[in-house]
């Protein structure tokens, strides 16, 4: 992966995003819908990762909102993990109590696609 970020947006390495719900995107064209949020809308590009062998392809991108909030995206790609086609998505949810959350899901009978793991996303 090759790591790339907007050198005008804040870049905080050491630190983890925010207690919150991240909604997670894909798009055919993961880079124009960069430069429409940010350009247009007003979120701020944090990480832009792009796959090693297509520089078109972004494997992974956060968009902060500058109110608070984001979201994730990445071009359409094939994954096992997460939504793979465009205009698909799903959730991601930060917590400070993740097995607590966790085993609350569990109870109340929900399928879980990924299991629950600690990540940081923001080391190339």
């Amino acid at each position: 992966m090759t790591e790339t970020a907007n050198t005008s947006a804040p870049q905080f390495p050491d630190v983890k995003p925010p207690v919150g719900v991240w909604p997670t995107l894909r798009y055919r064209d993961a880079k124009a819908a960069i430069e429409f949020l940010t350009t247009v809308l007003g979120f701020e590009s944090t990480v832009v990762s792009t796959d090693t062998e297509s520089s078109d392809q972004v494997s992974h991108a956060e968009l902060r909102w500058p109110l608070g909030g984001g979201i994730m995206l990445g071009s359409e790609r094939e994954s096992a993990d997460w939504p793979s086609s465009a205009g698909q998505g799903s959730t991601y949810v930060v917590t400070d109590a993740p097995d607590t959350l966790y085993a609350r899901v569990i109870r109340a009978g929900v399928t879980v696609t990924q299991e629950l793991t600690e990540q940081d996303l923001r080391q190339p």
